[in-house]
């Protein structure tokens, strides 16, 4: 896959995957909706011109809920709030700069917070970052462009160190994570941080576009890469856990080039730099396929993992896996013994529309999945899956994650939201689901949610 169309399933994701997000509720001319599918094409024939919005837009958001946190497995006192959670939208309209600022407010109704916002939700500095829902500057394919909100399954490039990885799985930690992209030819460069307020995840990968460096301007960019990455994690914010710093080489060639669809291979070595003895290997191939009304990829690849380094470290449940590891007694991810052995992993992502892709937000499916298999017994699964119905009046969302399934001690989160849309501007929500809260002493107290509520928007 292209590095435009990696940067662009992030971008959608980042909105698309927010409860309550942009994406969400934008369903005006702009954005996409009933107003958008009367203007798209009838018979989708040939991939259509997206132009940019020539001017401005905006939305504002308001919602109002009741949320309920209750314990599970006799942990903790349930507590419930009232919430509301304001959103502004403004978008520039041709790609170069949009912004989504808000956040929920949660004030005590019952249980120990009775009376009081919720202290868990502002008591560190990089709580205050869950302000900014997404940024983005620079146009996709622009030499520079940024990024910062929230990060849902989020991957470096290669994806080989950062894989599917979520900044806001532990509920009392919200920060803003950000990635800046850079292209000058030969090189293209992405660097990340998990919390621009805090000294946690940061990392960069630098891509060569060998056959431009070698021979010339190519036909087709990067269509034979080499990359290297590093992450380091400091381990001072959203709680303290031990620094670790993993580095990985990576080459991929693109092997078929269609107009609807590509194929490409990968290959990969990578480590714990001085660390003898921890290492890692992978092979792979991959599959795009891009039409008016459907974007897919497909990863397959086969890996080789010795002296506890493993690819995907920084995955989905890593927020939770910094301070206790699934499968590990009271270690945290960076410490847990991890078994040498082998593993098959596997990535699917679809975006389809009935009427047209085109630049939608919303879409009548979107689903994600990802798993690994190990040789030793263990199984890792994490997924979503969003469809909207009844001329995407209803919008339905499931996901779900499961690490360490097969041998004892798994990790297992589930959550559910629907939204209806009545009424033109109004909409009725719920929501609902369980928790890993993380405690002092490096355990996870389990926990679950609930949430009903209305929602009202205006976008033009």
């Amino acid at each position: 896959m292209s590095w435009k169309q990696r940067r662009a399933q992030v971008l959608l994701a980042a909105l698309l995957l927010q409860p309550g997000g942009a994406a969400a509720g934008m369903v005006g001319e702009e954005r996409g909706g009933r107003d958008s599918e009367a203007s798209a094409p009838a018979e989708a024939t040939a991939p259509p011109v997206l132009r940019p919005v020539p001017r401005w837009g905006y939305l504002v958001r308001l919602e109002a809920a009741t949320l309920a946190l209750l314990p599970r497995q006799g942990t903790g006192e349930a507590a419930g709030f009232g919430q509301l959670s304001p959103l502004l939208v403004v978008d520039s309209g041709d790609g170069a700069f949009s912004v989504s600022v808000g956040a929920p407010l949660r004030l005590g109704l019952w249980g120990e917070h009775g009376g009081r916002v919720r202290r868990e939700d502002w008591d560190s500095l990089s709580d205050f970052g869950g302000l900014v829902r997404a940024l983005q500057v620079g146009a996709d394919g622009a030499p520079l462009g940024g990024w910062a909100g929230a990060l849902e399954r989020y991957s470096l490039l290669s994806a080989h160190l950062v894989r599917r990885y979520s900044n806001r799985t532990n509920p009392d930690y919200q920060p803003a994570g950000a990635f800046l992209t850079g292209w000058a030819a030969p090189l293209y460069v992405e660097a990340f941080t998990s919390d621009v307020l805090g000294a946690r995840l940061m990392g960069a990968e630098v891509e060569v576009d060998l056959e431009h460096a070698l021979f010339g301007k190519p036909r087709q960019r990067q269509r034979y890469t080499l990359s290297v990455s590093a992450v380091r994690e400091w381990g001072r914010a959203g709680g303290t856990s031990p620094a670790l710093t993993l580095a990985h080489l990576d080459a991929a060639a693109v092997v078929r080039v269609r107009p609807e669809h590509e194929l490409h291979l990968l290959a990969g070595f990578g480590g714990k730099p001085g660390r003898g003895g921890a290492w890692g290997a992978v092979a792979g191939v991959g599959a795009d396929w891009t039409t008016p009304t459907l974007l897919a990829s497909l990863r397959l690849e086969a890996r080789r993992q010795r002296g506890g380094f493993r690819q995907g470290f920084f995955g989905p449940d890593y927020e939770l896996g910094r301070f206790l590891a699934a499968g590990a007694p009271g270690q945290p991810a960076a410490h847990a013994p991890f078994p040498d052995g082998d593993s098959v992993h596997g990535e699917a992502w679809v975006a389809w529309d009935a009427v047209w892709l085109g630049g939608l937000l919303q879409r009548h499916l979107d689903f994600s999945l990802g798993a690994e298999v190990f040789s030793w017994g263990r199984v890792d699964v994490d997924g979503r899956a969003a469809v909207q119905l009844f001329g995407r009046d209803v919008e339905v969302a499931v996901e779900g994650l499961a690490v360490g399934v097969g041998k004892p001690g798994p990790r297992h989160l589930f959550s559910g939201e629907a939204r209806w849309r009545f009424a033109g501007r109004f909409y009725a929500l719920a929501s609902g689901g369980t928790l890993l809260r993380p405690q002092a002493g490096g355990t996870l107290r389990p926990g679950a949610f609930a949430s009903f509520g209305l929602g009202v928007d205006h976008a033009r």
